[in-house]
């Protein structure tokens, strides 16, 4: 009777333990649609979301490092033709987008959010090799873009006029924020204006009817594209500004975002998987696809807008961005990573690193929060001997695309914000995910250990009997 008795028992348990572990597997899909809907309502755009504290402030900053190109021999460039030799000073580093959005408007009637993002620049003498008053041998920017706003006869009278040259000496400072140019007769410089002014206004999906929408852009300063291309394809402005993207990423997907300093969309593609503060994280790169010539890739074909430049579209790893611009500036990857051979071996010092010279996202795949990323550019401009002659006797190699300055733009989340992510967000879906692999976890060895109970009751009543 009591072998009778445990027997019943055991069979209970197996059966309780068996019942504890289909639980757990019914709640996987229960629970899966619990973290969804946690996700995507800590996703939307709105206040009170996750999402909203990371888009709405600027804790974490952004900074821009500068790597100036020194013209080591501009003399013995003009007047012999030799190759320029480069030196790369750098970095020279700033604070930039440390203000918070402005004019931040909400749009319930298409679930948009409009906003301005203002921009600043704090020099950062710790994280930077030298001072900003460092000096630069480098292109004449008036004399360089001069060709294509003015005609010879012009051009030469006003490089004579100003006793000036194709190269120039000028300050850190006055090269990426500005100087008094003498034959524009105004200010000039890579990146003026900046300071004081603002890029957008953005209107972007809030992700609350569709949360597949989140981040996308819907308009730019206003419009759904832009019109540098005259190309509906390469007019797109498609996908996000990079900060963020769409919950519960696939990997084999691309990311599209929106990048107005090269006046075009592009994507990204997945490489690997990193650890970053405890959180795994998607690396995304820029494929070398992205700036390849339209033999190569034909999708750039409208991001061809000059043939001679280009040597009938054949040129690699450059675009030209003159027609967003107002003046002949050419936008690769730093050391022309991916680009045409000859843009290396028409100078010296050059060394191009897919480790140091490429564009990446580190991008949390449940959120879609990007949370380190590092955008990496190189300005570089044109010198053309026809416009030059005869005022220069000079011997430079015609249509030489010329190094100025490289940028890394990076930001990275830091450990008091890591915690915090993983706290508020990650710590849920981890607790449902514990609570479903206990519930199976249990019941499997209940199961298992009363299965074994069971057997040897069974082999003792044997003996009994």
């Amino acid at each position: 009777m009591g072998c009778c008795n445990k027997l019943c028992g055991l069979k209970a348990g197996i059966g309780a333990g068996i019942a504890v572990a289909i639980l757990g597997i019914i709640l996987i899909p229960v629970g899966n649609n619990i973290i969804r809907e946690t996700v995507t309502k800590e996703s939307v755009i709105e206040p009170g979301t996750t999402a909203w504290e990371n888009w709405v402030s600027a804790d974490a900053p952004v900074y821009r490092q500068f790597w100036l190109f020194d013209v080591q021999n501009p003399l013995d460039v003009v007047e012999n033709g030799s190759k320029p030799k480069l030196v790369e000073k750098g970095p020279y580093t700033y604070k930039t987008r440390y203000l918070p959005k402005e004019n931040i408007t909400a749009n319930p009637e298409n679930h948009t959010i409009s906003f301005l993002l203002p921009a600043g620049a704090i020099f950062e003498p710790s994280m930077s090799v030298g001072s900003e008053e460092d000096s630069v041998t480098s292109l004449n920017l008036a004399v360089a873009g001069g060709y294509k706003l003015f005609p010879p006869w012009v051009l030469e009278a006003a490089i004579k006029l100003n006793n000036v040259s194709l190269f120039q000496r000028r300050t850190v400072r006055e090269i990426l924020w500005g100087y008094k140019d003498p034959i524009l007769k105004g200010t000039l410089g890579l990146f003026f204006p900046y300071n004081g002014t603002y890029d957008g206004p953005y209107s972007v999906f809030t992700g609350k009817d569709d949360i597949s929408k989140v981040s996308i852009i819907d308009s730019w300063q206003g419009e759904k594209k832009v019109s540098f291309w005259n190309n509906t394809y390469c007019d797109m402005i498609n996908g996000t500004d990079g900060s963020s993207f769409s919950p519960f990423l696939d990997k084999k997907k691309p990311l599209y975002f929106f990048s107005p300093d090269i006046s075009r969309s592009v994507s990204a593609e997945y490489e690997r998987s990193l650890n970053l503060k405890g959180i795994e994280v998607y690396r995304f790169k820029l494929p070398p696809l992205t700036l390849a010539s339209p033999a190569v890739n034909p999708d750039n074909q409208c991001f061809c807008t000059d043939s001679v430049v280009s040597k009938n579209c054949t040129l690699a790893g450059v675009l030209d961005i003159t027609s967003s611009r107002g003046q002949p500036v050419y936008i690769s990857l730093p050391h022309f990573l991916h680009g045409s051979p000859y843009l290396v071996e028409d100078v010296e010092g050059l060394g191009p690193s897919e480790e140091h010279h490429v564009t990446f996202l580190d991008v949390e795949p449940t959120t879609g929060f990007s949370l380190r990323f590092a955008k990496r550019l190189q300005v570089n401009m044109m010198y053309v001997l026809v416009y030059y002659f005869p005022y220069f006797t000079i011997k430079v190699k015609d249509y030489t695309i010329l190094p100025i300055v490289w940028l890394n733009e990076t930001a990275s989340l830091d450990d008091k914000t890591a915690d915090r992510f993983k706290k508020e967000l990650l710590s849920r879906v981890d607790m449902l995910e514990t609570v479903q692999f206990t519930l199976i976890g249990l019941g499997s060895a209940a199961f298992v250990l009363c299965t074994v109970a069971h057997c040897l009751v069974s082999r003792n009543n044997n003996k009994l009997v």
